[in-house]
């Protein structure tokens, strides 16, 4: 069966083809800013679009282009040059270098093209120039330009904003359009070519404009129509950059080019943990790196983040990877059970599953019950190859899980005596000299475990 995708733009669920004749499947997802490590709210999207790619490669063998861009100038990765006195490309490069370590780690298969913002200036400033001279897009005195949002009528039709959530101090699920100077003629309009200011050092380029540096929104229009023409297949992402970023994208291309920018569009939804978004400030905000401190693999990550539906919000809890590695030690002795000859395929219904808008839970219910019902007979490659749909690499071993203390084993104990005792006011103070140790302790229905508190 065809991949069926809902479409963002359309509300339907449709299937995915090559719309031109050489059959070249055009795939494009938006990349990272590299100015930090990724967080797992990141990776929850780059996980979702590498299942997406693996479908794509076994429905399209050979004929599957994916496209990946870096964002490499903007106001994040200017800020951190400066802040730690190096060039913007040492940084870029350092965080680059990390992004690709972990997508590795999570067995993320590489864009066939990996595009980056500043290697592609001339490709924007002439995106900007064909846009200005259609009456598109407008100066301003401080050699900036900005994209004139009046000027597209279909504006708002993949994110359905309302005319009034247009105007200056309103927006979509409160992401504003960036005010980025005054000089713009209404507050929709957003820049596609920013002035030089004191704040950008030595980061610009020269342009008909005046020296400057690109808006985040071009890199993707003017990349993206580099390296896969005027109008691809699919375009990804999360569903944070539905608005503004997909909603301008598809302003500047179809101004620019003409023509339809993408058939078919994809977002992913949030990642939570432990109940709420994602922050600093609540300490909730993990990377691939704090996770294997703790002694979880980033196989049991990857398994934690296809475990819910991709156009559904996803819980996470460090329990979750507990669960991971424990559904991934199944998928292991079930392989291992496996002998050449097999020719049964109970997995097609889990691929048929993946198939029909990325439904991972379903698949996994799948798999687990043929599991239960045992490996006579069994295809390996009807297994191999769910498993590499779904990326899952079995031959990583489970990272090895910090030795606890003594102390804090003991201490552990006493808490989950007084616990079961319903003693809360001794549990609350065992807990506070736990976290003295340097360790988290987890609750469970039937148990609980020990972590190292995050640094």
């Amino acid at each position: 069966m065809p991949i069926q995708l809902h479409d963002s733009l359309s509300r339907t669920s449709r299937p995915l083809a090559p719309a031109q004749a050489d059959g070249i499947y055009r795939f494009y997802n938006c990349g990272p800013t590299v100015y930090a490590a990724a967080h797992i709210g990141n990776f929850r999207t780059f996980v979702v679009n590498d299942l997406l790619r693996r479908l794509l490669d076994l429905e399209f063998p050979g004929k599957v282009k994916h496209v990946r861009n870096l964002t490499d100038v903007d106001d994040k990765t200017i800020r951190r040059s400066r802040e730690e006195g190096r060039p913007l490309a040492a940084v870029t490069k350092e965080w680059t270098d990390k992004f690709h370590a972990d997508c590795a780690a999570l067995n993320c298969l590489p864009p066939h093209v990996e595009p980056s913002a500043t290697g592609h200036i001339p490709e924007q400033i002439d995106m900007i120039a064909a846009l200005e001279k259609r009456g598109h897009a407008y100066r301003t005195d401080d050699g900036s330009v900005y994209f004139k949002v009046s000027s597209f009528p279909g504006y708002g039709a993949l994110s359905r904003v309302k005319e009034r959530e247009l105007r200056v101090g309103s927006a979509l699920a409160g992401k504003p359009q960036t005010h980025d100077a005054d000089e713009k003629e209404d507050g929709s309009d957003f820049a596609l070519w920013k002035g030089h200011k004191p704040d950008d050092g030595d980061n610009f380029w020269p342009s008909p404009w005046g020296q400057g540096r690109p808006g985040w929104h071009i890199e993707c229009s003017a990349m993206s129509k580099k390296h896969l023409g005027d109008t691809i297949d699919l375009h990804t992402g999360g569903v944070d950059l539905l608005f503004p970023h997909h909603e301008n994208e598809i302003a500047q291309s179809q101004c620019c080019n003409g023509t339809t920018f993408a058939h078919h569009w994809y977002h992913s939804e949030h990642l939570l943990v432990d109940g709420k978004k994602m922050s600093k400030s609540l300490g909730n905000l993990y990377t691939l790196d704090q996770l294997k401190e703790m002694g979880h693999s980033p196989a049991a990550l990857r398994y934690a983040l296809l475990a819910g539906h991709p156009r559904k919000q996803l819980n996470f809890t460090l329990d979750s990877l507990h669960a991971a590695e424990k559904a991934l030690a199944q998928l292991r002795t079930f392989r291992a059970a496996l002998q050449p000859g097999g020719t049964a395929d109970p997995f097609a219904p889990a691929l048929a599953a993946l198939q029909d808008d990325l439904n991972t839970p379903n698949a996994l219910g799948i798999i687990f019950t043929a599991l239960h019902a045992g490996p006579a007979n069994v295809s390996p490659a009807a297994f191999d190859r769910i498993l590499f749909a779904l990326g899952l690499d079995l031959s990583e071993p489970v990272a090895p899980k910090a030795d606890v203390p003594a102390e804090v084993t003991a201490l552990a104990e006493q808490r989950w005596a007084v616990k079961a005792a319903k003693n809360w006011a001794e549990a609350d103070r065992l807990r506070g000299a736990i976290a003295a140790l340097g360790w988290t302790m987890l609750d469970r229905k039937d148990g609980y475990s020990l972590e190292p508190a995050k640094k």
